[in-house]
């Protein structure tokens, strides 16, 4: 295994003479869990075929796990393993019959072995003879994750991989995905949890087929140049509006009780909110949160299906 898994220069990907994908260069080193954000449509899913050779781009070069996403893609895809948001293996097996099948499928030497011992890792046991259709949401994303590493492969894709299931599911699986890259595996999560975003060791925010940002999530606020303050109070709605409107503010958006209000020119962010203290409202400065962050990004990204 190299010290990059994935190393792609000028990725560029357009369908029926739209650009999907613009010029996209990144890297991701081995045994990270690298996160993808942005809104929908904004080709998150073609950058991550495109990262691990499953998608041919029209342009740029690069390689995934030490192979040319061109002319490799083949054995690129012997060392992938792929759960997608929609669980895709058989509602009428078992557990254990679901992932014997895959075991099978991937030629294992000793499936009945390697099902056991995907079992016991996901904490499965007590559930083996159970229908997979009758399993809970968060049960489910076990055992679609279970059957994604059963082959052993060296990158892991998820597409928003806990949609739908409760908060202990979802930091129950976090907890797996970090112990399974602290074992060398590379993961590729999509996702729209601002959590699961802070999870991860890198991440890359893509709106309408341009990469806007990325890097660890402390480098991507203090890149976003944002001055932020929180303010509480009466008639919070026609303040937002009121806010909109003034120059030297770029961004509202409610959380909560409370409205952040962020500008990247802290002076004249300053002058603008002057005008509304001592309205019987609450100001404070504030640190910018990554949602804030992207709601600023998505702001400045064009899109280019409209």
């Amino acid at each position: 295994m190299t010290e990059i898994a994935i190393d792609v220069k000028g990725l560029t990907k357009s369908f029926g003479g739209r650009t999907v994908v613009k010029d996209l260069t990144m890297q991701v080193p081995t045994g990270r869990i690298y996160g993808f954000l942005g809104p929908n449509g904004s080709g998150k899913t073609t950058t991550i075929r495109m990262l691990c050779g499953l998608l041919t781009p029209d342009s740029g070069t690069g390689t995934c796990l030490g192979y040319d996403i061109r002319t490799q893609s083949g054995e690129i895809k012997r060392h992938v393993g792929y759960m997608t948001q929609r669980f895709s293996l058989y509602q009428d097996l078992t557990i254990v019959e679901n992932l014997e099948f895959v075991a099978r499928i991937h030629g294992l030497g000793n499936p009945r072995t390697a099902a056991r011992d995907a079992v016991k890792r996901l904490g499965l046991e007590g559930r083996e003879t159970q229908l997979a259709g009758e399993l809970s949401g968060g049960w489910k994303q076990r055992l679609a994750l279970g059957a994604a590493i059963l082959p052993g492969p060296q990158l892991l894709l998820l597409d928003e991989p806990t949609a739908g299931v409760d908060p202990k599911a979802r930091r129950e699986f976090w907890t797996e995905i970090h112990a399974l890259a602290a074992e060398g595996l590379t993961v590729l999560v999509s996702t729209h949890y601002m959590d699961e975003a802070e999870r991860c060791h890198a991440i890359a925010y893509i709106a309408y087929g341009r990469l806007m940002t990325q890097g660890t999530v402390e480098e991507v606020v203090e890149r976003a140049g944002l001055a932020t303050y929180t303010v509480s109070g009466a008639d919070l709605h026609d303040l937002q509006e009121k806010l909109l409107a003034t120059e030297g503010v770029d961004m509202v958006a409610p959380f909560g009780a409370s409205l952040h209000v962020s500008g990247h020119d802290p002076a004249k962010l300053e002058l603008a909110i002057a005008q509304h203290r001592g309205e019987g409202l609450a100001w404070e400065r504030a640190e910018p949160s990554l949602e804030d962050v992207f709601i600023d990004l998505m702001g400045q990204a064009e899109d280019n299906f409209r």
